[in-house]
């Protein structure tokens, strides 16, 4: 379906009102909800998933030291209406539609941060093994930062979120205002993600199956990376946003399943880059181009003061060898044909933000962690962190407040967005090892010096492209909470299956039990009562996307 670009005028996100506010914080009441969008001029109203009935969902605004409450009401169907493979996890067990919400990039404690197994159904009829409440508090201690709220379900995250559950949540503070960076009207958030729509009725694309399923595969069957033809920005088809000749500020966010991107503008003007996951920047990087993995976020400003009556497309860099006329090489439209209000008063600083560094901390453990890229037993794609499976016991446990080094090995051969639950932590750097010698005789080579971080990657990080053949170095402190959380790839396909892990964070001084994730403190057992043997991955698959 050849859908028109820039036809449509680029939406804002409603803001979340809260029921009420009391000494406690803010309250909300969110519901999950089956409705129709249109999403571009051309096309009938798509069937979506969405909070409030609206995709994505409402803004949530939020300040420092003032926490906020949510009630994430399930008033969903019963069935879904994307294919679920009901092959891995036990998902022919369980309720089809099941939803968790992850407040992505935020500090919170363990039953509250939407870990997979915590799921519930409408109305909080059936519940996960690891469901504890129903309302979730989210304290809002850390910095100001561009955060988001997305499903975590088990083994249908990717599911969920195509299907549009996810929404912005906007942490402010007074250290950040005191900037007098662009405001009010003039910030503006950008949530880019890929679809594909099908052609007679305007609804969503989902795969069935991958290309050439093999004999054995079930139908339907996860596919190991899914890149939509047509790219939305807020919800809409390849909009278009007309705005004064003025400093803007743009929050952007990857909440594409598996895509990512390469955004440059066509005019070659700079972007100002002042903010990454965990907020402000040390200082203002400039720009001409970035990449942008799923659920990054960069904050830049633009400056469309010398630009006026002009029209500045925001592109995606395909490469050298790309077709010309692949359509997800366009984003969206700035048209600078709105007069100015008023005399622009924002800056553009150089110095954003103090930034302690954790190399100064005790490093108390050192851990090397690989992805693995392999097939399963039927011959499906199977991707793993260090070869192991979701159910496998728990192997990371740092210690509450330690400090580690995490040397994440990629060894197959594409980019994975590694994401690690409750913290934000710092790049230290990558360092390139022969792929080619690893995959013939299992030894890691080392080739030439460690690279360092990009400008843009020196500020607080909660997701980082770890690159083929690299050993991306993370430094990480664990707190300010103890309890069970996860870190995974943030490719959904890959998250669900089965690229997450669980991660334990413990407090040696607390002797409470904490929740035991099914089958991870132990290998579960067959009906004799003799431990079941998981059957690793096969080699390497040729998995080039």
């Amino acid at each position: 379906m050849a859908l028109e670009k820039f036809v449509d005028s680029l939406p804002i996100m409603e803001t979340a009102k809260p029921t009420h506010v009391d000494d406690k914080g803010a309250h909300y009441e969110i519901e999950m909800k089956e409705f129709t969008q249109k999403l571009h001029r051309d096309l009938k109203p798509t069937q979506l998933f969405g909070y409030n009935c609206q995709y994505p969902g409402p803004t949530i605004h939020a300040q420092r030291h003032q926490p906020v409450h949510v009630k994430w009401i399930n008033n969903l169907p019963d069935r879904h209406f994307l294919p679920i493979d009901k092959s891995i996890h036990h998902l022919d067990m369980e309720p089809e539609v099941r939803t968790v919400v992850h407040l992505h990039g935020a500090e919170t404690k363990a039953d509250s941060d939407g870990y997979p197994e915590a799921w519930y159904t409408r109305g909080f009829e059936q519940k996960g093994p690891l469901f504890e409440r129903e309302i979730y508090e989210y304290p809002n201690e850390q910095r100001a930062a561009t955060l988001w709220y997305h499903d975590h379900a088990m083994g249908i995250t990717r599911l969920n979120v195509y299907a549009g559950l996810e929404g912005l949540y906007l942490l402010h503070d007074k250290a950040e205002d005191r900037l007098r960076l662009p405001s009010g009207d003039y910030d503006i958030p950008l949530l880019i993600q890929d679809r594909t729509f099908n052609e007679d009725d305007g609804s969503l694309f989902y795969p069935r199956q991958p290309n050439n399923p093999g004999p054995n595969f079930p139908d339907p069957c996860i596919v190991p990376f899914f890149g939509g033809n047509t790219i939305l920005v807020n919800g809409k088809v390849w909009p278009y946003l007309e705005v004064e000749p003025r400093k803007y500020r743009f929050r952007l966010l990857n909440g594409s399943n598996s895509r990512g991107y390469t955004l440059f503008l066509d005019n070659e003007q700079t972007f100002y880059q002042i903010a990454s996951d965990g907020g402000l920047l040390r200082r203002t990087v400039p720009l001409t181009e970035f990449e942008f993995e799923p659920a990054e976020r960069i904050e830049v400003i633009i400056d469309f003061s010398k630009h006026a009556g002009k029209t500045i497309t925001l592109k995606n860099n395909l490469g050298p060898n790309a077709d010309p006329e692949n359509p997800i090489a366009d984003i969206m439209q700035f048209r600078v044909t709105l007069p100015l209000k008023g005399s622009d008063r924002s800056r553009i600083p150089k110095h954003l933000s103090t930034i302690p560094c954790l190399r100064q901390n005790d490093v108390t453990k050192i851990r090397n962690l690989k992805l693995n890229g392999g097939v399963d037993h039927i011959g499906r794609a199977l991707l793993l962190l260090d070869n192991r499976f979701w159910h496998d016991p728990i192997t990371e446990n740092p210690m509450l407040g330690a400090t580690e080094l995490w040397n994440i090995i990629n060894v197959t051969n594409f980019a994975h967005p590694v994401h690690i639950h409750l913290i934000q932590f710092q790049v230290l750097g990558h360092q390139a090892f022969d792929l080619s010698l690893y995959n013939e005789t299992g030894e890691i080579q080392l080739i030439g010096p460690m690279i360092p971080p990009k400008e843009n990657e020196r500020g607080w990080k909660d997701t980082i492209a770890a690159p083929a053949g690299q050993i991306t170095k993370l430094i990480c402190r664990f707190a300010p909470y103890a309890g069970l959380y996860v870190w995974h790839c943030h490719i959904l396909e890959h998250e669900d299956y089965d690229m997450m892990r669980p991660m334990r964070v413990v407090d040696p001084t607390d002797d409470t039990p904490s929740p035991i994730p099914p089958d991870h403190g132990h290998n579960p057992d067959n009906d004799n009562g003799t431990p079941i043997e998981r059957p690793r991955p096969n080699p390497p698959i040729d998995h080039d996307h």
